[in-house]
């Protein structure tokens, strides 16, 4: 049995489905991410799985425990970091992290939490209130607090949202150390390039997982053609482009568009169109497929999904 085992779990608030039967299962020791949009339900995804909501349907284990009979103990053993910093603001930083030691009856001052969190880097705030520290500090607070009893199992919840570059790569060095020393990790983003650094990763979209493997894997299946294109009005070429009959998916990727075109039309096709459209000064390239330009093809091509809906 994995750490995590989530069978056709579903999740509705009314007439809306938030998770429309998700299935998944995490073993020991790797960085399992959920990727995928606002809104495509991964908060409360996770808020089932640390038993703060109650699934409508469906089944699910967390360390061998039942997510609806034992939601007792699993909550002492999982680490949790919700979306939106939940610390108490009014509260310093070594009061915090003394709460949370209280909380999970963990004998530990803050200086022996440092060899195992973040919390070396904080010591010297650690008179400074949580509501004052910079967002990559309150994050780096967060994960300390999360960790305090040492769980076998992290739940954290877009903890890079908003954070400074140094921030991000920082936490992302932790996380992947603290899956070296043997803990699950179970994190989404909306940041396709996190998804590199997880083990496995998961496609989320509208409630359900389109597709799960590694990165690499998911990399390798894409076969079909990506070209990059450039010019001189990216606005106005991308409105054009995506004017062409041609063209099956065209959306903006940092300086460039990526482009993808019915088979058996060329790119030549595609420069005349734009020559003729007012778009002469136009370069495209081939390129190989990246982890976000899988995810935009499985968006737009949901039949090409794996089935995880009974």
């Amino acid at each position: 049995m994995g750490t995590v085992t989530v069978e056709n779990l579903k999740k509705s608030f009314g007439k809306v489905q938030a998770i429309a039967g998700i299935s998944f299962e995490t073993v020991a020791g790797e960085i399992f991410g959920i990727i995928g949009a606002d809104g495509a339900g991964k908060s409360t995804l996770l808020q089932i799985l640390v038993t703060l909501l109650t699934p409508s349907g469906g089944s699910g284990t967390i360390l061998g425990y039942d997510i609806f009979k034992d939601y007792r103990k699993i909550r002492t053993l999982v680490g949790y970091m919700p979306e939106r910093f939940s610390l108490y603001p009014d509260l310093t930083v070594e009061e915090n992290l003394q709460f949370f030691t209280k909380l999970f009856n963990v004998r530990q001052s803050s200086e022996d939490l440092s060899l195992n969190t973040f919390a070396r880097q904080l010591i010297p705030f650690k008179n400074r209130r949580a509501g004052k520290l910079s967002g990559g500090m309150k994050q780096k607070l967060a994960l300390s607090c999360a960790l305090v009893h040492n769980p076998q199992l992290l739940i954290l919840d877009e903890p890079t949202r908003g954070v400074d570059p140094i921030s991000r790569t920082e936490f992302w060095q932790k996380l992947i150390s603290l899956r070296d020393s043997g803990k699950t990790i179970i994190v989404t983003t909306s940041y396709m390039d996190e998804a590199n650094l997880c083990d496995r990763i998961a496609f989320c979209d509208q409630g359900r997982f389109l597709l799960t493997d590694s990165p690499q894997s998911i990399i390798n299946k894409e076969k079909e053609p990506i070209y990059a294109i450039r010019g001189s009005n990216m606005f106005r070429l991308l409105q054009t482009v995506r004017q062409w009959e041609r063209t099956k998916a065209c959306y903006t990727f940092g300086d460039t568009l990526h482009l993808r075109i019915d088979k058996g039309y060329s790119t030549d096709e595609l420069l005349h169109f734009l020559k003729n459209s007012g778009c002469p000064d136009v370069s495209i390239q081939a390129i190989k497929a990246n982890i976000e330009d899988c995810f935009m093809q499985l968006v737009n091509n949901p039949e090409k999904a794996e089935t995880t809906i009974n």
